[in-house]
């Protein structure tokens, strides 16, 4: 039996099938884990650089896509049929199923500017050791308005709904849930902005209209 398979295969890693069915579980729930986000990530990040043959065997029998970023120490999972930047596509790999989640169309709308902010940051070395970028929600609601002509949502709520969403696949974080307003907040963009937006689809922002962006960044979404 597979499970056995498993067992045996993790017993000289000194793995238990419940920490590998952990790890596993996480990954499907949070669809990235990232080293430095917290202790729980940084344990779970350690256990699958010491078993991730494994663990990619295991998704590969469901057609689910690994990305290990080394450098910056996150990984991130890809349901089937799903275009991931830096990877050669799978022939023969449509799958309809409720796995894949697509943002909103204003998660979209900010995950574009995001990746441009984070572009013009990297050409000009603003980028921390770890990779993340920090910007004043001011700049970032100011390029929103001119790359896509429109604001970002002028609910506070809304707003906040929307950065915390992309904060749950680690694309950004912050620490004042409470008040972000756009006078005195910053925001990190976090280096795994890359495996949402290709470089291919970053291209296309300079000029494009917003439909073919947003299409563009579906695809790769």
């Amino acid at each position: 039996m597979i499970a056995d398979a498993i067992a045996e295969s993790l017993k000289p890693l000194n793995i238990t099938v419940d920490e590998f069915s952990e790890l596993v579980i996480r990954l499907l729930d949070y669809s990235v884990i990232t080293r430095d986000k917290s202790q729980v990530e940084a344990k779970l990040y350690d256990r699958f650089v010491q078993c991730e043959a494994l663990v990619e065997d295991y998704f590969l029998i469901m057609r689910i896509r690994l990305q290990h970023d080394i450098k910056f120490c996150f990984i991130r999972v890809f349901p089937p049929g799903a275009t991931v930047p830096g990877m050669i596509d799978i022939d023969d790999t449509t799958f309809n199923s409720g796995f894949r989640v697509k943002p909103s169309q204003q998660d979209i709308a900010a995950i574009l500017v995001l990746r441009v902010e984070y572009e013009k940051s990297l050409r000009e070395g603003q980028v921390d050791e770890k990779g993340c970028v920090l910007i004043p929600l001011e700049s970032l609601a100011i390029s929103h308005k001119n790359l896509l002509k429109r604001p970002l949502p002028d609910s506070h709520t809304e707003r906040l709904s929307i950065f915390k969403r992309l904060r749950q696949l680690r694309l950004i974080d912050f620490n004042i849930d409470d008040d972000l307003n756009l006078n005195d907040s910053w925001i990190s963009i976090q280096p795994s902005i890359t495996s949402f937006v290709s470089d291919e689809v970053l291209s296309v922002l300079y000029p494009a209209d917003v439909s073919m962006m947003n299409k563009e960044m579906q695809d790769v979404l």
